[in-house]
């Protein structure tokens, strides 16, 4: 099968899963051609079968704002042509799917499947935007098939959109096992702690729904009860005003940050709770990959995340805000070794069993084989 994948290549969860499908559908045998507009941050060009495409927006003075989307466009429609791809698949809506709808077009009345997977914010934020409404709504309609990455997202999007009569499919994110596994039983966050302390980690791109002062508020409380180091992974936005109140608190010394990271196993390995204090998350691919570390995750009740994260069993949920609970919850959890180790060994066997790597791209695979049998049966007709 030969298959172009278009995302975003930021740190974002969307541009995660988006290229580590295409690495494992070009392991599987697959021919596979990433489009973006810089290489993905955990793209690995390992296979001879996984190809990246630059989108080069040409910059006129003309275009106050370079026409991406058309760009995109355009080249989704030369890989479909030269490269005779069977399907495109598009990781957010905005414009990537907007863009793969008009290469459709463009190469009519030659078929080219379009299979759209939402990501989140590109229904609850940026595709109900007034601005954007209209042209995701098109483009998730007329998609031949539509994921979501949860329930509570597959609900949303079909409330915002007002499209309920849409077929969404769930197929959740995933992680790859292995890769887990190299790292357990290594140093990981304990290579920043000093003996005795418990470790702290947080991993996002600083936005302000990822609420990354609550994740210090958290920690703070923490450590005012037992010793506790922080380490935070990612970058963005909210980064200096962090910084400052770390500052104003004195504890620069017990708070670490250690910036974008693309192998955050390599941090998560040896942590003793994960925060994830968010505003909202559609599923939530940090809180599995922790998971996956055998790292218990303390969370919000919001989103998908309690579809990732089992109350009692795997973490802890609390409503959004609640910074007194979170920090209470971790306490008691810290000071009790054994229900943290029995909930660290069942966080990363809920993990493989449900979002293991080879389970969730073989329903990927299932669903491109019904797309393309609907597509060709339609094109015969």
């Amino acid at each position: 099968m030969r298959i172009g994948i278009s995302c975003y290549p930021t740190w974002g969860g969307s541009g995660v899963v988006a290229t580590e499908l295409a690495m494992a559908l070009a392991s599987a045998g697959d021919e596979v051609h990433v489009i973006s507009y810089a290489l993905p941050s955990r793209l690995q060009l390992a296979s001879e079968r996984l190809f990246f495409h630059e989108v080069v927006v040409p910059h006129y003075p003309l275009f106050e704002y370079p026409p991406y989307s058309l760009a995109l466009a355009s080249k989704m429609a030369e890989l479909a042509r030269h490269q005779r791809l069977d399907l495109l698949h598009v990781h957010y809506a905005v414009p990537n799917a907007v863009s793969a709808m008009l290469a459709k077009q463009i190469l009519a009345p030659h078929p080219l499947a379009v299979v759209t997977t939402l990501h989140g914010t590109d229904v609850t934020l940026v595709g109900n935007d007034p601005s954007y409404l209209e042209t995701t709504r098109w483009a998730v309609l007329h998609s031949d098939a539509v994921t979501a990455v949860s329930e509570w997202l597959r609900q949303s999007t079909n409330y915002q959109l007002c499209i309920e009569d849409k077929p969404i499919e769930v197929i959740p994110n995933f992680i790859e096992p292995e890769r887990f596994e190299r790292v357990r039983g290594t140093a990981g966050a304990r290579r920043w702690a000093k003996p005795g302390e418990k470790v702290l980690v947080h991993v996002s791109n600083f936005r302000p729904v990822k609420r990354v002062m609550d994740v210090l508020e958290v920690f703070l409380r923490v450590r005012a009860e037992l010793p506790a180091r922080l380490l935070l992974v990612g970058d963005g936005p909210d980064r200096a005003r962090l910084e400052q109140r770390c500052r104003t608190e004195r504890c620069c010394d017990v708070v670490t940050f250690l910036g974008n990271l693309g192998e955050v196993e390599q941090v998560l390995a040896g942590a003793d709770l994960f925060l994830l204090p968010s505003e909202n998350e559609s599923f939530g691919l940090a809180a599995l990959e922790a998971l996956a570390c055998e790292v218990p995750v303390v969370t919000t009740r919001v989103g998908g995340l309690p579809e990732v994260v089992e109350e009692g069993v795997t973490g802890l949920l609390f409503p959004l805000g609640d910074v007194e609970g979170m920090a209470a919850g971790a306490v008691a959890l810290l000071r009790d070794p054994e229900r943290h180790r029995a909930m660290a060994r069942r966080a990363r066997e809920r993990a493989v069993e449900r979002f293991s790597e080879d389970r969730i791209v073989a329903r990927y695979r299932d669903l491109y084989e019904r797309v393309l049998s609907g597509v060709h049966a339609g094109a015969a007709g």
